[in-house]
């Protein structure tokens, strides 16, 4: 018996399609999972940089307002006070939180994101410039508190924490929160380093999923 002309013989494109679709979905969630990861993490460390930034600032602020002449008869603040350790938490917060606030937005809005060199120069640009200005903020912070001659802001308020008053400076706050931004900057640390570890996972997958000829458009994977 002879076939129909009409009748067409099975198309392989379509199982193939079909089989490319279902290799790459586990690849899409996990590269969904990890740009999850590192929106997450990025959203952590712009909060502690801002929050640094707040109590250093606040703490300059009111050593700058409350500070008195040397030749006043009682003196709030010692002669010998260095206030470079609050400067570089302040400077080094500000460009944590700069760097951190750009990349959000290379990951959020859609004329950046989808801009993949953009994107993924940021993804790691932007931890790794962090991770910068923590260290050295850090660094500097230490090697002026060490000084056995030069008072700095922690050392001097936290000596006189537990006297009251009533008016400004309350040493008391300014300890803690001198403490707070400290604490937090060496917290930055560790965060911007697993940003930067997350970053370079997402470059693996993204390049992984370059090879199946998809990538991630507006949050979601899309076949070219």
């Amino acid at each position: 018996m002879m076939s129909s002309p009409n009748k067409q013989e099975p198309s392989t494109s379509g199982f193939e399609s079909d089989a490319q679709s279902i290799a790459i979905q586990p690849l899409a969630r996990k590269l969904n999972l990890v740009e999850s990861i590192r929106v997450g993490l990025t959203v952590v460390a712009l909060c502690c940089g801002i929050i640094v930034l707040g109590v250093s600032a606040h703490t300059l602020s009111v050593y700058n307002w409350t500070n008195l002449p040397t030749d006043f008869l009682l003196p709030i603040w010692p002669e010998n006070f260095d206030a470079r350790p609050t400067v570089a938490l302040v400077v080094g917060s500000t460009i944590i939180v700069v760097s951190n606030l750009v990349s959000l937005a290379c990951s959020k809005v859609s004329s950046l994101r989808n801009k993949q060199m953009v994107h993924t120069a940021m993804s790691f640009s932007a931890p790794l410039v962090g991770l910068i200005a923590a260290v050295i903020a850090m660094a500097f912070f230490y090697s002026v508190n060490t000084s056995a001659t030069d008072d700095t802001m922690q050392s001097w308020t936290c000596r006189w924490e537990t006297v009251i008053m009533t008016l400004p400076p309350h040493f008391g706050t300014l300890c803690k929160e001198s403490r707070a931004g400290l604490y937090l900057s060496i917290l930055l640390i560790p965060i911007e380093a697993l940003v930067l570890g997350v970053a370079g996972w997402q470059f693996a997958v993204e390049k992984q999923a370059s090879q199946y000829g998809f990538t991630v458009r507006k949050g979601s994977p899309q076949l070219h």
